[in-house]
């Protein structure tokens, strides 16, 4: 994000004011309201959620007095008032992706099947997207890239989010010509893959989240999903199926992880390189793990104390979530390039597990819920065996067998909702990878 304040500064001299359209106005869409209001620049100039008042709370923290505010019903009045320079509200996400003057839709909702709809129909319109729904995105990236591209219209993850930040740091080490063997994230929940919304609900209480958001962090699933859009955009992949995850410190820079991630035959805990995986203990950093063939350069590293080699490790040791997606909003607006993609079609795949034993006939539910929770395993894998992709859960999904807690759920043991516009793109994109 080198010199975007500068140019953030200077589309505000030219009034030239990126107008955007925010999807989602919770924890994560009040904050971003909030960021970007005090930014040169940029502006939330309409933001939508299924509860209004969420929309003016979000407005007010951002210190919008209630005479700049408006509510919009139809597309009329929402153009009506954004070029009156006002603020709108509604609850009509349909209007983000229609309004004249948005110029990049972004989806907080962590809803795939929201994420879909306000994606496709935004690139339709002509609008750049951010996608901080990654649920959305390692389902159906590829399609998403794609379609962005054929409209003229980048297509991006969001900076801030794990894989947006590490991709920073593996760009970095990419560009000095280092070899990139490891990528990753931390984690701090404890694992608990047993646990549901209802045993989560007394901490979610008093850390003010939703249940289920708090029980995907905890049961993996978000872990899980970060690392399969790492995957996706770099062609690193998972070393086993649902990643080692070791222990460390971030103390000393996590140089742990220089012994910790050599391989097997030589004291470390990985079957091959060139893989992603996360990390107990050292969030909210992300890492990558580099190395060099070249003398001079290790012997460099030693000096800059990074450690003797031969893997060093670059450690952020925060990401700001919802914070910093405005400035992918502006590398996409300004400069037209995204914060992360994936590369082509799916290299991984967040899988689906069962998180108790299930009955035939039993309905299922997804992300963040009481049945099942996400890991990680190659799109190859995937394919060969049949696993479920975990982003194509929902409530009506229904057991056709019975299956053991733990186990992997494959296409026979489930029968998928084939109504959802998701699933359908997602055969789209399965359709073109096939070719």
């Amino acid at each position: 994000m080198l010199n975007m304040d500068q140019k953030l500064l200077k589309r505000e001299e030219e009034g030239k004011i990126i107008r955007t359209g925010i999807v989602g106005a919770g924890q994560m869409g009040r904050g971003m309201v909030t960021q970007m209001a005090i930014m040169k620049g940029i502006s939330p100039a309409i933001v939508s959620d299924i509860k209004l008042e969420n929309v003016i709370n979000a407005f007010h923290y951002a210190g919008i007095t209630d005479d700049q505010i408006v509510v919009a019903k139809t597309l009329e009045e929402a153009n009506k008032y954004m070029e009156m320079g006002k603020y709108v509200a509604t609850e009509n996400s349909e209007l983000i992706s229609q309004a004249n003057l948005v110029e990049c839709a972004i989806d907080v909702t962590g809803v795939p099947e929201v994420g879909v709809k306000i994606a496709i129909d935004s690139m339709n319109n002509g609008k750049h997207v951010v996608m901080m729904d990654v649920e959305t995105d390692v389902v159906i990236g590829p399609y998403l890239k794609k379609l962005g591209e054929k409209n003229n219209v980048i297509y991006t993850g969001s900076a801030g989010d794990e894989p947006g930040t590490v991709m920073e740091l593996y760009s970095f080490a990419k560009a000095m010509g280092m070899q990139v063997k490891v990528m990753g994230k931390g984690k701090n929940n404890k694992l608990d893959y047993a646990c549901n919304p209802d045993t989560v609900l007394p901490e979610a209480t008093r850390r003010k989240m939703s249940p289920r958001m708090l029980c995907a962090f905890k049961d993996g699933t978000k872990t899980m999903v970060e690392m399969t859009a790492m995957s996706n955009a770099t062609g690193l992949i998972p070393d086993i199926i649902g990643g080692h995850g070791p222990s460390a410190s971030p103390a000393e820079r996590c140089k742990e992880l220089n012994s910790i991630f050599r391989l097997k035959k030589d004291g470390g805990i990985l079957n091959k390189h060139g893989v992603v995986e996360y990390v107990n203990g050292i969030a909210p950093g992300v890492f990558v793990t580099i190395a060099t063939e070249n003398a001079e350069i290790a012997y460099q590293m030693q000096y800059h104390s990074m450690g003797p080699g031969p893997l060093w490790t670059l450690y952020r040791p925060y990401h700001l979530c919802n914070l910093e997606t405005p400035l992918t909003v502006a590398k996409a607006v300004i400069d037209r390039e995204p914060t992360i993609i994936p590369i082509d079609g799916p290299v991984s795949e967040c899988i689906t597990v069962a998180k108790k034993d299930l009955k035939a006939g039993e309905y299922i539910d997804g992300i963040g819920g009481y049945t099942t929770y996400g890991s990680i395993a190659t799109a190859e894998e995937t394919r060969a065996n049949g696993y479920v992709v975990y982003g194509l859960i929902n409530k009506k999904s229904k057991m056709k067998k019975d299956v053991k807690k733990g186990q992997l759920l494959t296409l026979s043991d489930v029968e998928l909702d084939t109504s959802t516009q998701l699933y359908n793109v997602r055969k789209e994109q399965d359709d073109m990878y096939r070719k």
